[in-house]
């Protein structure tokens, strides 16, 4: 019996990139999986991969939207076992040009979104045993150029997901994260830098042995939110092809 048999799953995100790999893998594992994004198209296309499960386009940085997303797959498929928060968006800027609107923008992907998802999920999560999967960065525990909101909020959602790990340790929930380093995602395609960069500074960011495959992160992502992870609790597992091993 596949690892994930069995359990309904919410995974955000699912529209492409690392997102679309896993929900692609936990179906192949024996999940269900409902997956939100903004993308409709993109959607359809990922979920034909899809064994059993259904998709619906969700604006993560609204609260309502959220609740929706989540009374919507527990509708649908009876409840709730794991939730991934994987939606997220990194656009480099200089901090001294970040208008008001930018930060807030940071935030409401990174940080709001996972936070209002959890809150929406956690009395089904609570009730069925389940666990979170917060999918941060190695932004969320270094620092990175030209990316203080960003590294703001992927710290935030460590922060959260440590705090959550806390709260829940007597109750039948497990709360774990997963900091990525560089993978051969569509945001890495859409690289921009800010005007009259230091790309010494944006190169520290990059592991020596390369980039990874979304594939290879989906794979860790898959153990945490299966019952062969049934120990892993308050967990933050960076991988990130070595990079922070210096």
């Amino acid at each position: 019996m596949s690892a994930l048999h069995g359990k309904v799953t919410l995974v955000t995100g699912a529209s492409s990139g690392l997102g679309a790999e896993t929900a692609r893998l936990f179906s192949r594992q024996g999940a269900t999986v409902f997956g939100i994004g903004r993308d409709t198209g993109r959607l359809t296309e990922v979920f034909a991969d899809v064994e059993r499960g259904s998709y619906a386009s969700v604006d993560v940085a609204s609260p309502q939207a959220c609740r929706h997303a989540v009374e919507q797959c527990v509708d649908e498929f009876g409840g709730l076992d794991v939730l991934v928060n994987i939606a997220g968006k990194h656009q480099m800027r200089r901090t001294e040009t970040m208008t008001d609107d930018d930060w807030a923008q940071d935030l409401a992907v990174n940080l709001n979104g996972p936070f209002y998802l959890c809150r929406a999920a956690l009395p089904h999560l609570l009730e069925r045993g389940g666990n979170i999967v917060n999918v941060g960065s190695i932004a969320g525990v270094e620092g990175q150029a030209y990316s203080a909101g960003y590294c703001a909020a992927k710290h935030g959602l460590i922060g959260l997901t440590r705090a959550l790990a806390i709260e829940y340790t007597a109750d039948r929930l497990r709360v774990n994260a997963v900091c990525p380093g560089g993978m051969l995602t569509p945001q890495i395609e859409q690289f921009s830098a800010p005007e009259n960069p230091n790309f010494d500074l944006i190169m520290r960011t990059a592991s020596p042995r390369g980039m990874m495959q979304p594939l290879d992160v989906a794979n860790v992502i898959a153990f945490l939110a299966s019952d062969a992870a049934s120990a892993v609790h308050g967990a933050v597992y960076r991988v990130d092809n070595g990079k922070g091993a210096g």
